[in-house]
C-alpha cells in the first residue's frame, strides 16, 4: 500500500505539483505547453456524465470539454450547444476510433456501462489517447489487466474515476487512520445501497453490470477501508442475500462482507439495491471518527468524537480530472492508477466467492 500512503502525504501538499516522476521515457514524443488545457472527450452521455462530469469540467483548470461520443443525436446537439463543441468533435460509436485523428482530444473518459468499460479503453489507448475509466475498472481482473496492458503498450495514463481520493473529509479519513491520531484501528463499519427497481436497467443484467451492488456500489467500501488503514486485507469473508428474486435472477440482492487486515483490524460492509445507506465509520484505540453521508459526489460531511470536521466541500470531478491532466503535463503518475482498480476487482472476486462457498478466502 505505498501508492496510498504516499497519496496521502502528497495531497497534503496538494495536487499541483505533486506525485513522483515516472520513467523519463513516458510521453517522451510529447510537447505540451504548461498553460495548455487538455481536451476530454467523454465517452457515454448519460446520468453522471450530465449531472456531475459536464458541470464539473465548468470549473476544472487544466481540461477542458473537447469532445463527445455518444449514440444519441439529440445528446449530441444539446451538450455541442452547452459547452461549445465543435461538430468535427463529435463522434459516434461507429465512428469512435477516428478520434485517433484529433489532436484537440487528449483524454478520453469512459463513462458507460460496466460491460464496455476493457473494450473502450483498450480503443482509446490504441488511438493514442490517455484514459479515465469510472469504476468499477471491468467486470473482471483479468480485463483489468487486459487494459493496464493497453495503456503501457501505448505509453499512456490510466486512472480510474475514484472522486472520494480527491474529497475534503475522506483525504482527513486517510490522515486520521494511516497516522493513527487517535490509535490503532480496531473496527470499521462502511455501507452504501440504494433501491433499484427500473426495467431494462443494466445494473441487474450480471453480463452487462458483472454483479449488482458489490460491483457498483460496494466497491466504494472497499475503497475506504483500504485507503483508511493504508493496508491491504489479508482475508474475506461474506453472505450475500436475496429476497425478491423477482428483480434479482442471477446477482445478489444484498452482500455483506468482513475485511481482515494486518495488525487485527476487521472492516465490516454492506451493499444493497433494496435500502437505503451511505456510512463510513471507524472505531480506533482513543477515538473515533466518520462520514455520513459518506460516498455522494457532492456533500459529504464528517465528524470525529472531538468534533465536526470542518472542511470545504469541491468538486471531487473537477479536482480529480485536472489532477489527470496536470498528471500528463509533469509526466507523473496520476493519485489514482489502473493497478488500484485492479487491486478491488481482486477483492470483489474474493468476496463473491466467499460468499458463494460460505468459505473464508486467504488473499
Amino acid at each position: 500500500m505505498k501508492s496510498l500512503t504516499r497519496r496521502t502525504a502528497l495531497k497534503q501538499m496538494g495536487i499541483a505539483g505533486s506525485g513522483l516522476a515516472l520513467a523519463p521515457s513516458l510521453f517522451a514524443t510529447d510537447r505540451l505547453p504548461e498553460d495548455r488545457k487538455l481536451g476530454v472527450a467523454l465517452v457515454g452521455l448519460g446520468n453522471y456524465a450530465t449531472i456531475m462530469l459536464g458541470p464539473a469540467l465548468k470549473e476544472t483548470q487544466h481540461c477542458y470539454l473537447a469532445g463527445l461520443v455518444t449514440g444519441t443525436p439529440a445528446k449530441a446537439d444539446k451538450w455541442a450547444k452547452e459547452y461549445n463543441v465543435p461538430q468535427k468533435n463529435i463522434y459516434n460509436y461507429e465512428t469512435f476510433d477516428q478520434i485517433a485523428d484529433n489532436d484537440e482530444i487528449d483524454i478520453i473518459y469512459i463513462v458507460l456501462p460496466n460491460f464496455m468499460h476493457a473494450e473502450y479503453t483498450i480503443r482509446a489507448a490504441e488511438a493514442g489517447k490517455h484514459v479515465i475509466c469510472e469504476k468499477p475498472m471491468a467486470l473482471t481482473s483479468a480485463e483489468c489487466e487486459e487494459m493496464i496492458a493497453a495503456c503501457k503498450k501505448a505509453d499512456r495514463i490510466l486512472s480510474i474515476g475514484y472522486r472520494l481520493q480527491y474529497e475534503r473529509h475522506h483525504q482527513e479519513v486517510m490522515r486520521l487512520g494511516q497516522n493513527k491520531v487517535h490509535g490503532p484501528i480496531h473496527l470499521i463499519e462502511s455501507g452504501l445501497a440504494y433501491r433499484v427497481r427500473r426495467p431494462g436497467i443494466w445494473r441487474l443484467d450480471k453480463e452487462k453490470g458483472g454483479g449488482g451492488a458489490i460491483m457498483d456500489l460496494g466497491v466504494y467500501c472497499i475503497q475506504a477501508a483500504r485507503y483508511t488503514t493504508g493496508k491491504e486485507p489479508i482475508s474475506v469473508t461474506a453472505q450475500a442475500y436475496t429476497y425478491d428474486s423477482e428483480w434479482f435472477k442471477d446477482i445478489h440482492e444484498t452482500v455483506m462482507w468482513q475485511m481482515e487486515f494486518p495488525g487485527g483490524t476487521i472492516a465490516h460492509a454492506v451493499t444493497s439495491y433494496s435500502t437505503y445507506v451511505d456510512r463510513h465509520f471507524v472505531s480506533a484505540e482513543k477515538g473515533w471518527f466518520e462520514c455520513q453521508p459518506s460516498f455522494n459526489g457532492r456533500g459529504t460531511s464528517g465528524r470525529t468524537h472531538e468534533g465536526p470536521m470542518d472542511l470545504p466541500q469541491v468538486s471531487q470531478q473537477a479536482t480529480q480530472m485536472d489532477d489527470v491532466a496536470s498528471s500528463i503535463k509533469e509526466k507523473r503518475s496520476p493519485l489514482v492508477t489502473g493497478e488500484e482498480g485492479l487491486t478491488d476487482l481482486r477483492l470483489i472476486e474474493a468476496i463473491l466467492s466467499a460468499a458463494d462457498n460460505g468459505r473464508k478466502v486467504m488473499l
